[in-house]
Order: structure tokens, then C-alpha cells, then sequence
């Protein structure tokens, strides 16, 4: 007979040489994925990171002027700079080099003003009017004189003060101030097209918006705003002012005013009440007092000012003080910004000063993302998320408050709704249930897990939005007459007989009394109080109830697979020790079951509530997008993750719009990290309280 030999030795050496090749690649797998996540998180942060870098100012080029005379106007391109003076206008090279021949100015002219978008420049010539506008093409310049090359007399008389709007091609605005009072002239190749007059007024400040319609004057202490069309000029509002005005300035877009006087630089934009739009005082800005000059970029909603030290100081709209301050020498005349803002130009002393700017996102803060902002034309300060628009001079809006809150609200009543459900299948399935009932039931949700969100998320914007606001009311009364229900099912059951109280059986008695309990209280409601949705006044047929609803029951069957299997999972001789000592099946789950299963339940929520908060498209389809803060459980809502999935494709690349996107995506996984770590550090307290073995749960 022959004698089966077994290598021991060798199948303990090849069973230890796979237990140390499968250790190393789970190790190497998992540090693999810690690895990943810290790129990802790494690559977020130098994504957003320079959204709050501090703004730069460096020098660049110094250059001798061939004018001495103080410059009555200047602008620039990206390779040239031009200035006027009382003798002539020359364009300048910013490389350096030699400056071209320079046009003289036969007639001196007292005074200039420059349109809204530094593309012409209005001069004063003995109290006539002569336009001139700088055109730079292939690093070129030549001067062209729209209305023709000889100054025009108004027959009003002699201009004092004036004010220059492009209005379109070809057609220009001029607000005079005369003897007579102030004229307002559209003029096309120097033929009037229209003439307005405002006699008897007189002011010291002039300023036309840039597409002409408003004509602000300044009179000492009183400022007025007049609306002009081709009919005439109607006077809309007279403001007091506690200073007399220095000078008149608008930001780009034509909504924010800025006054400068002896207290510094303020904003004032219209406000819409009873009377119509009306002119307010937003603010003052910190460290603007004592400016001799304001200078406004053409693009962007930022202005430089500078007093009579030689400080510097840029300003940007949403910021309530200097986002950067630059001493330089004394003596600053004049201020031009580049076309892009990321220069400007500076005279002093016969001399031109070039500075480079780093600051591609003025309106971008920390705070600014968070706190209240009160924006153009707003009757007060609030969050906003709106961050593309149809014109061109929009003034984003990139608030994260709303964001956040409509990703809190609707996990938070999403997990609301799924918990209750969830935990209580888990419970019956897990305790109550027979076993070959629970092997057809607990696969059964299970499989609801694997429905896409999307079809979640059509079914729920297409089909169950009409439908619950035509049942609103019974939907709202459906949890308290379901519980009703159950209650009265509970004192009932012991009244029937053996053979129906037997597990798994009552199952299937009480699912179809529920179905029809639910059916004829929506059909009641809808009898009752047909269209209650539409009747009241802010309700909006996508909103939170919709979403909540859509939500939780995508969460149902994660939550109930891991509460399941928590509940399952504690060992059977607790629950039948807990029997034997004479305590009620429902005893020995609340006081021994739920308690040993307890660290497993939480993790369950919790993991339900990361999924909630990163859902996309439910709260996509299903709540309406509304960006906002405010509304109740019939509002619409905005989450960050359905924000991110809407704007990226739309976001240009490297803007603040787009940074600010990967912002939004970065708070999500930080909040994913905190929530799974708080649950991790409870569920291991829970363990150690119940004394439950780590295997288990």
C-alpha cells in the first residue's frame, strides 16, 4: 500500500510567498490611492490658489518727454502710449524707442476730457469744441478728427466745462456748459443730428454716461441726474452732497458713479424704489482721502487714485479699501491705464513712469466670496451667484454662500426623508423577517441601488414636479396619516388571527393597506384642494420638496444595505441571551441589537449624507437651479456639485469664473474629508462603548 506524501514545509513556503505578494499589493494599491487623493487635492489648491494672490505693481520703463508741458489727456495701447498736451499730441513707443513727429496743436487748447472707453479725447480750444481720436494699428499711430479738423463754436457761446460720450459708430454726445446754460449736441461728421438745451443751468462738473442717456452735473453741494433723449432732457433726481464735488468719474459699464471730493472717493448707483431708480451712497473708500486724481481702467470696474505725496492707490468695486498702494515720486500729474489693465502709465516731472500690474481678479477675495456684497443697482448687500450674463460690461457675481446653503439643505432633507424608510427595512428586514422572505426582499432593494441618478432625476423633473403640485397638500399630510396608519395597525394586530401574525406574513397585509391608504389621501387632497401648488405664491414647481423627495429615494437602498448588514452581522447569541431572559422581541432590539449595531447604522448616515451632498444630477434636474439663500421647502435651490456640472463646460479657461469652480469642487472634498473623518472617530467611540469586536458591524 502506498503512503500519500504531503510537503508541509513546501506548501507553508508557497503559501507564505503569496500572503507576502498579497499583503505588498494591497499595500501598494492603497498607498496608491492615498497618493492619488493627494494629487488631487494638491492640484486643486494650485488651481485656486492664485485666485487670492496678492496684487503686484513693478516699474518698468523710465522715459524723458520731449513736452514739458503738463499732459491735458493720455491713454495707451499694448505698444503705444499717447498724450496731449497745449502744444501738441504725440504717440510714444513704450519699448523705448524714439518717438515719431508729434502734431502741433496750433490753437492751445485749456482743457480735455476723454470718453468712457479712452478712444477719444474732447478738447477745449478758446471755448470751441475739437475732437480727436487716437488710432494705433501694427504699432502705428495717426490722429483722426471725427468732426472735422476745425474747432466748432457753439452759437450758445463760449465752453467752459464739457463732457464726451461715444454713443455708436460715428455718432458722438458732447455735453457743453455755455453762457447760456448747458447744451447737449449729437453730432455725426460734424452735422448735428440732434440738439438739446437745459437753459439756465450752470455747473462745474460735467459727466455723460457711456451710452449717453444720463447727464450728471455737479453745482458745488448739489449734484442732479438728468435723462437725455432725442425729445429732450429730463431732470430725474437732485442729490445734496456734504462736500463740494472735485471731479466726476464712472467705472466701466456706466452703472457705478464716482464722486471725489475732500473726504475721498465714493460710490453711488441707482436704486429702484417708488419714485423709480434714484441715486445712493454705497460707500466711501478707506484711504481715498486727500486725492488729487482718479483714473479708471475701460475693461474692468477698478480706478487708481494718487495725492499729493506720490501715493498710489488702486481700487476695486467689491473692496471696501486699497487692494494695492505704491509710493512713488512727488508730483504725479496724470494716470492712464493699459487697455487690459495690466499696466499704467504715470506722469511726473516731464517724465513717464511705466508700471506693470499683476492683478488679473481685482473683485476676488476670500470675503468676498462669503460675506454680503452689495452690487450695482441692488437695493441691498447680498449673496449672489450669477456669473455670466448677456452684456459684455456684466460685473460677475461669485458668492458661494447660496451655493452651500442649497447643497446642505437638500442632502440634509433628502437624508430626512431616506432615513426613517431605510432604517426601518433594515430593522424589520434584518430582525422580523423571515429568512426566505428576506432573501427575495433585501436583493430586491438592493437592486434599486443600481438605478441611474439621471433616470432618477428625468422621472423626478419631468414627472413627479407637475404631479406633486397638483397633490401638494396630500403629499404633505401623506407622513403624518402613514404613521396614523401603522399606529392603529399596531393595536389592531393582536386581534387577528395566529395564522396572519405569523413573520413575513403581516408584510404582506400591511403593504397593500398602505398603498391603498396613500392612494386615496393624494386622490382626497386633489378633490379637495385641487392646484394647491399654483395657488400659492412662492411656490416653484422644481424646488427642495421635489429634490428631497427624488433624493432619498436614491439613498434609501445604501443606507439600508449597510444598516442591514450592521443589524445582521451582531452576533445571534446576544439576541437569543437577551430572549431566554424573558425580554419581548422588541426589547432585545432596542436594548441590545440597535446598541451593537449602532456604529455601523451611523456610518451608514453618514455615508448616505456624503452621497447626498456630492449628488448631481437629481438636484440638477430636479430643483430648478436657483442660485439662492432664501426660500423654504417650495424654492428652488442650487447645489455646488450641480453648479460645477452646469458652468465648467461654459468657463473659460484660467478666469476667476473657472478657478472659482475648482474652488467649489475643492470645498466638496473637504467636506467629504471632514464628514467621513467625524464619522470614523464617533463610529470607533461607538465600538469602544458597546464593546463591540472590530470584525463585526
Amino acid at each position: 500500500m502506498s503512503i500519500n506524501h504531503i510537503p508541509v514545509e513546501s506548501n507553508d513556503r508557497r503559501r507564505r510567498a503569496i500572503d507576502r505578494f498579497v499583503r505588498r499589493m494591497v499595500t501598494a494599491c492603497g498607498a496608491g490611492i492615498l497618493l492619488l487623493m493627494l494629487l488631487l487635492f494638491f492640484w486643486l489648491i494650485w488651481v485656486v490658489l492664485p485666485l487670492f494672490s496678492a496684487p503686484q505693481l513693478q516699474p518698468a520703463l523710465s522715459q524723458q518727454l520731449w513736452d514739458k508741458t503738463p499732459a491735458l489727456a493720455l491713454g495707451s495701447s499694448d505698444t503705444l502710449g499717447w498724450r496731449i498736451s497745449r502744444h501738441e499730441a504725440r504717440f510714444i513707443p513704450l519699448n523705448g524707442d524714439p518717438a515719431g513727429p508729434a502734431l502741433a496743436l496750433s490753437d492751445a487748447p485749456q482743457a480735455a476730457v476723454t470718453s468712457s472707453a479712452a478712444d477719444a479725447v474732447l478738447l477745449n480750444v478758446q471755448g470751441a469744441l475739437l475732437l480727436m481720436q487716437p488710432r494705433i494699428e501694427h504699432d502705428r499711430g495717426e490722429w483722426y478728427f471725427p468732426l472735422g479738423d476745425r474747432p466748432l463754436r457753439l452759437p450758445q457761446g463760449a465752453v467752459s466745462q464739457m463732457a464726451l460720450a461715444h454713443i455708436d459708430d460715428g455718432q458722438w454726445r458732447i455735453a457743453a456748459q455755455t453762457p447760456s446754460g448747458i447744451s447737449v449736441l449729437t453730432l455725426a461728421s460734424q452735422q448735428p443730428v440732434s440738439q438739446v438745451m437745459l437753459p439756465q443751468q450752470h455747473a462745474d462738473q460735467l459727466l455723460l454716461s457711456p451710452d449717453g442717456t444720463q447727464l450728471f452735473t455737479s453745482r458745488e453741494r448739489q449734484l442732479q441726474v438728468w435723462q437725455i433723449s432725442a425729445e429732450g432732457a429730463q431732470l430725474r433726481e437732485t442729490q445734496a452732497l456734504t462736500q463740494p464735488v472735485a471731479s466726476l468719474h464712472m467705472l466701466a459699464g456706466g452703472r457705478t458713479l464716482l464722486i471725489r471730493d475732500d473726504r475721498g472717493v465714493s460710490q453711488w448707483f441707482a436704486i429702484t424704489g417708488e419714485h423709480g431708480p434714484r441715486l445712493q451712497k454705497i460707500k466711501t473708500w478707506h484711504g481715498s482721502q486727500g486725492a488729487q486724481g482718479v483714473a479708471t481702467e475701460s475693461q474692468r470696474r477698478v480706478f487708481a487714485s494718487w495725492d499729493a505725496q506720490g501715493v498710489l492707490s488702486l481700487f476695486a468695486s467689491k473692496q471696501s479699501g486699497p487692494i494695492l498702494t505704491r509710493q512713488l515720486a512727488l508730483g504725479i500729474q496724470a494716470v492712464a491705464f493699459s487697455p487690459r489693465g495690466d499696466g499704467v502709465i504715470v506722469e511726473h516731472a516731464g517724465r513717464w513712469q511705466q508700471l506693470r500690474i499683476d492683478n488679473p481678479w481685482p473683485d476676488v477675495t476670500w470675503r468676498s466670496l462669503w460675506q454680503k456684497i452689495w452690487y450695482e443697482n441692488y437695493p441691498h448687500a447680498d449673496w449672489v451667484w450669477q456669473s455670466t450674463a448677456a452684456g459684455d460690461s456684466y460685473q460677475a457675481k461669485f458668492s458661494l454662500v447660496p451655493l452651500v446653503i442649497g447643497t446642505l439643505k437638500a442632502a440634509a432633507l433628502a437624508l430626512l426623508f431616506a432615513t426613517p424608510l431605510a432604517l426601518a427595512a433594515a430593522i424589520y428586514t434584518a430582525w422580523f423577517m423571515s429568512p426566505g422572505l428576506r432573501r427575495w426582499v433585501k436583493p430586491g432593494i438592493e437592486m434599486m441601488g443600481a438605478l441611474p441618478s439621471v433616470v432618477i432625476g428625468l422621472i423626478a423633473g419631468i414627472w413627479m414636479a407637475p404631479h406633486i403640485s397638483h397633490v401638494l397638500a396630500g403629499v404633505l399630510l401623506l407622513p403624518v396619516i402613514l404613521a396614523a396608519t401603522l399606529l392603529l395597525c399596531g393595536v389592531l394586530s393582536p386581534r387577528l388571527p395566529a395564522r396572519w401574525r405569523r413573520p413575513g406574513v403581516e408584510v404582506l397585509l400591511l403593504l397593500p393597506l398602505l398603498l391603498l391608504v396613500t392612494l386615496l389621501t393624494l386622490w382626497l387632497a386633489a378633490r379637495l384642494w385641487p392646484d394647491a401648488g399654483e395657488q400659492l405664491i412662492h411656490y416653484e414647481q422644481r424646488n427642495l420638496l421635489v429634490a428631497a423627495v427624488a433624493m432619498g429615494f436614491a439613498l434609501v437602498p445604501l443606507i439600508f444595505t449597510l444598516a442591514e448588514d450592521a443589524l445582521f452581522s451582531v452576533p445571534g447569541a446576544l439576541g437569543q441571551g437577551s430572549l431566554a431572559l424573558g425580554a419581548t422581541p422588541w426589547q432585545t432590539l432596542t436594548r441590545v441589537v440597535l446598541p451593537g449595531a449602532s456604529a455601523g447604522i451611523f456610518a451608514a448616515l453618514m455615508i448616505g449624507f456624503g452621497r447626498a451632498v456630492g449628488e448631481t444630477m437629481i438636484v440638477l434636474m430636479a430643483t430648478g437651479n436657483t442660485p439662492v439663500s432664501e426660500g423654504g421647502l417650495f424654492a428652488g435651490l442650487r447645489a455646488l456639485s450641480a453648479n460645477i456640472a452646469i458652468e465648467m463646460p461654459e468657463a473659460a479657461a484660467g478666469s476667476a469664473h473657472y478657478r472659482i469652480l475648482f474652488l467649489s469642487a475643492l470645498l466638496l472634498l473637504l467636506f467629504t474629508l471632514v464628514i467621513n473623518t467625524v464619522a470614523e472617530v464617533i463610529r470607533q467611540r461607538l465600538r469602544r462603548r458597546y464593546g463591540q469586536h472590530e470584525g463585526q458591524g
